[in-house]
């Protein structure tokens, strides 16, 4: 270091003010009696002499440092701060580390319940298709599998954090620093389909989809989306569903809003996952609709960084992981993937949102593990009635808007009360109740609305009697029709209203 035009060096002017502030440094010896272990800063070598002399034990002297550690009687180390050559003398103290955080997503869902059962999630393989991950996090190193890259970088190398984030939720080892994650020792895979700035095209996403099920992974997470689908992609998810993995993705952050679940949430094969804050409360962000499969913690949640830090964030990107962890611990156990979604539904627990908010309701890992049923969705805690089949023949002419039903539906607990269909458009138009009982049952219904009718009249004026005004989508070949049948099965114990929707587009 080069001296400035007075000749005293940096170096200098520091040892000279840390000198006046020896009568100061004296932290944690004013009470101390007997031997104490001091840090002693010296300003020059008479002052270094000065501390080696009066130490019985000479503890450590730094190579760059002007200090000296070393243990010696409280009355020597009291005498030191008196010395000018000494710049301060302080107790040397003890460290500890971080322990280790339980997130409150992670208690929530009751995953810490499940680790202390002894479920870990150990030989599942869970494909994190987002950033990448940091390969090099002390929280997911010791659980890392292989990468692939998909956005053109190179790297499987998370260069923006969203990904870590997310594999932290999932999968975080369960040690004594940082953050746990739902499962702790299952392997995490990093398909980097976003790029840096936390972007990617559908080719890639369903590329690195069509990776995680070539691989034979368990679980797909996509804490990602768009507000319309492509073919591509899903026939990506699909290709992945049907070959056994999970596919689990966030529903969106378009809130708060209604019927707005992005893709590839909203594919019938991806498990679609809304978000919910510490109070139960659906978050604002989160997008809803009837596609919500589950809700999972998603406001405020801390865990892993790139750069082996932590940071906190919110979106429904976060709710998707606890699942994804959940559902990797459930597939360790031998399930399928089509038994693990069932699992993870029916053991979902009510917080008294509606199915379009929550779906089966919010993420239960340890009662998911265990078989219990959460009765989620506004439920008394049993199964939920299935309907088995479900078919609508669109009918309609010139006059007449008209759907044939056949219907199907079966309850284990044996409690079905009724089923009803309803054909709206703005407003109900028509409906159909059937009273049933039992485990089973089916059946079948018309519904219909007649059509509005005009007159027209000729040149001159007259009537021409029975002439349906002609629509620009019947001369196309289209019938206009209301907007959708929506199918409802009551029970004693409950309503369900799983929107089983079917629709019929008029445009």
């Amino acid at each position: 270091m080069s001296d400035n035009d007075d000749g005293v060096s940096r170096r200098n002017v520091l040892k000279i003010a840390g000198s006046s502030m020896a009568t100061v440094g004296v932290a944690g010896l004013a009470g101390a009696k007997g031997q104490v272990e001091v840090n002693v800063g010296f300003a020059s070598e008479r002052g270094r002499r000065k501390a080696l002399d009066a130490a019985d034990e000479t503890v450590r002297e730094f190579d760059s440092l002007d200090i000296v550690t070393a243990k010696m009687p409280a009355r020597a180390a009291k005498g030191l701060r008196k010395n000018p050559n000494i710049r301060y003398v302080e107790k040397n103290g003890t460290v500890h580390a971080h322990a280790q955080t339980l997130p409150w997503g992670i208690d929530r869902v009751d995953a810490d319940v499940a680790h202390g059962n002894g479920d870990t999630g150990s030989g599942a393989d869970i494909a994190i298709l987002d950033t990448g991950i940091d390969s090099d996090h002390p929280d997911l190193q010791a659980n890392l599998g292989a990468g692939k890259d998909f956005s053109g970088k190179g790297t499987w190398e998370d260069g923006d954090g969203h990904g870590t984030h997310c594999a932290g939720i999932a999968n975080a080892v369960n040690n004594s620093e940082g953050v746990v994650g739902v499962s702790t020792e299952a392997t995490l895979h990093a398909g980097k389909v976003l790029d840096d700035s936390g972007s990617g095209s559908f080719s890639d996403v369903a590329a690195g989809i069509e990776w995680a099920a070539n691989q034979g992974y368990d679980v797909a997470s996509l804490s990602l989306g768009a507000s319309s689908g492509t073919t591509a992609l899903k026939d990506a998810v699909d290709y992945a569903y049907n070959n056994g993995v999970l596919v689990v993705s966030s529903a969106g952050n378009s809130g708060p809003c209604t019927d707005c679940v992005g893709y590839p949430a909203a594919y019938g094969n991806a498990m679609a996952i809304s978000s919910t804050d510490s109070d139960d409360s659906l978050s604002s962000f989160s997008s809803t609709g009837p596609e919500i499969e589950l809700a999972a913690p998603g406001g405020s949640i801390y865990s892993t960084y790139t750069g082996g830090g932590y940071d906190t964030l919110s979106g429904t990107s976060m709710s998707c992981p606890h699942v994804s962890g959940a559902g990797a611990q459930l597939m360790a156990t031998g399930m399928t993937n089509t038994e693990a979604r069932s699992a993870l539904k029916n053991a979902a627990e009510d917080i008294g949102l509606g199915s379009n908010e929550s779906g089966a309701g919010l993420l239960d890992v340890e009662a998911a593990l265990n078989g219990d049923t959460g009765g989620g969705g506004g439920g008394t805690g049993d199964t939920a009635p299935a309907v088995d089949s479900l078919s609508v023949t669109n009918n309609s002419n010139g006059g007449w808007a008209r759907f044939e039903v056949s219907w199907s539906v079966s309850d284990a607990d044996g409690d079905l009360a009724s089923v009803e269909i309803t054909l709206t458009k703005s407003t109900t138009v028509d409906s159909s109740s059937s009273s049933v009982g039992g485990s089973s049952a089916s059946g079948s219904a018309r519904l219909q609305e007649k059509r509005e009718r005009h007159l027209r009249r000729d040149a001159h004026g007259h009537r021409l009697e029975g002439q349906h005004r002609e629509s620009d989508d019947d001369r196309l070949g289209l019938t206009t029709v209301p907007n959708s049948v929506l199918f409802a099965v009551d029970r004693r114990a409950r309503r369900q209203c799983n929107p089983f929707v079917v629709k019929f587009y008029s445009h």
